[in-house]
């Protein structure tokens, strides 16, 4: 069976969701595309999207016509070549509407699993549940007529294991995309000890199509994304309840989260980021990744307690960020959760309270969102860094502890074989979490620290 073939009639689990919306929308385009190429005419282009409920899968249709709006425009000169024969199409806004048509046009959405039978290929993008995503599988591939190969987006969850549980006999693989997927260029392919060949083989060829690019992880449970962020969460909170005698909980919270964003120079601090892929997730994950871990305790107890208590984080459908450690509004972070409390205090109380306590930023600072636009910015980094090392600060010190522990979670990934090299965690960070440099780097003289 060729790749055009294979991809003729394809399933996404969980297509309602942020991850299963966005493969289904870059696969939906990649059949569009396939169905331009002349010895595909007679292929069928079938693209099943199946979630639990009609009202999940309600705005998806609005979804996809948005964001293949944004694609058709992006490669009008490709659509009008492939269009030269359809003398009614003449403007680009009639050629962009008839391609938004044609990828609509594959998608099927049901929230019957049957509808799944026929599928050549199957993408999950459930739940973060080993159990769920077994039963699925079982159910699917029990009653397929075409032996489906699996591509699951766990994020966590060991393939070789999935692959034992199913009996799928190396038909499945873990292909991780990055939230979103529409926008994230990276993916971490996971090959279980009996992932067929060719199977590799043809995620390859999807990711090259997609133009992704594709960081192999070692199939150890977390990978090398959740591995290095699920233990960078852990030291967080280890701070976290370090200063919070000294200063109060929301006060330690804050510090954490403005040091581990601006001093180290990361797109969000790092209680930012639990809540934007949700507390409830970091949780989840950690579960899923401890009992493969015997010498670590990969658990929070505060998360527990947050999850109790309903403070969950991730997004509304909308998009728009839901509550965590800390409160938003239109993006922003307006509030800092107390603990011991159970309330938000107004950020800028606690600011005012605490800047002076952390301290100035080094003079030679230049914040994420300009350094991330230099293309060659080691050196500058390092200067940087420099200088925040001949800093005895507050903010300096929990930088540089932050520094050190990150950067040994990156060397742990690769003692525990999880990543292949050095650079294949760097690349992780700084492709699928935005990072503006690798953890693994020699800007600190580590060894004093």
């Amino acid at each position: 069976m060729t790749y055009d073939e294979r991809l003729s009639n394809v399933s996404v689990l969980g297509a309602a969701g942020k991850m299963g919306s966005g493969i289904l929308l870059l696969t939906a385009v990649e059949m569009a595309d396939l169905s331009f190429k002349k010895e595909n005419e007679n292929l069928t282009f079938v693209l099943n999207a199946i979630d639990v409920s009609d009202k999940a899968l309600a705005g998806l249709a609005d979804y996809v016509r948005v964001q293949a709006r944004k694609i058709a425009e992006k490669k009008i000169v490709f659509l009008r070549k492939a269009y030269s024969e359809n003398k009614n199409l003449v403007y680009n806004s009639e050629i962009i509407d008839e391609y938004i048509a044609k990828v609509l046009s594959v998608i099927r959405p049901s929230i019957r699993i049957e509808n799944t039978f026929n599928s050549n290929v199957i993408f999950e993008a459930v739940n973060e549940n080993p159990k769920l995503k077994i039963k699925l599988f079982k159910q699917i591939d029990e009653n397929s007529e075409t032996s489906p190969w699996f591509f699951t987006n766990t994020s966590s969850v060991p393939i070789s294991y999935l692959n034992e549980q199913t009996k799928l006999e190396g038909r499945i693989i873990g292909f991780h995309f990055y939230n979103p997927p529409a926008i994230q260029k990276l993916v971490e392919l996971i090959n279980g000890n009996d992932t067929l060949t060719e199977l590799n083989e043809f995620a390859l060829i999807y990711a090259k199509r997609l133009r992704k690019f594709v960081v192999n992880s070692n199939d150890v449970a977390g990978f090398i994304g959740n591995g290095h962020f699920m233990r960078d969460a852990l030291f967080g909170i280890k701070l976290l309840n370090d200063l919070k005698s000294d200063f109060g909980f929301a006060e330690a919270l804050y510090i954490v989260n403005k040091v581990s964003q601006e001093f180290m120079i990361r797109p969000m601090g790092i209680f930012q980021l639990i809540d934007y892929v949700g507390i409830d997730v970091c949780k989840y994950i950690m579960e899923v990744m401890n009992p493969y871990f015997k010498n670590e305790d990969l658990h929070s107890d505060l998360l527990d307690q947050l999850f109790d208590r309903e403070v969950k984080g991730g997004q509304n459908s909308d998009g728009s960020q839901k509550d965590g450690f800390m409160k938003y509004e239109k993006g922003k972070i307006s509030a800092i959760y107390d603990f011991y409390n159970n309330e938000y205090v107004d950020v800028k109380v606690i600011s005012e309270k605490m800047d002076n306590l952390i301290g100035n930023l080094p003079d030679n600072h230049i914040e994420w969102k300009e350094v991330i636009k230099i293309k060659d910015r080691t050196d500058l980094l390092a200067t940087y860094f420099k200088s925040l090392n001949s800093l005895d600060t507050l903010g300096a010190k929990v930088a540089k502890s932050f520094m050190h522990a990150t950067r040994e979670n990156g060397l742990k990934l690769i003692e525990q074989n999880v990543a292949r090299t050095g650079k294949d965690v760097n690349n992780v960070m700084l492709t699928g979490f935005f990072h503006s440099y690798g953890p693994i780097n020699n800007f600190l003289p580590w060894e004093e620290l």
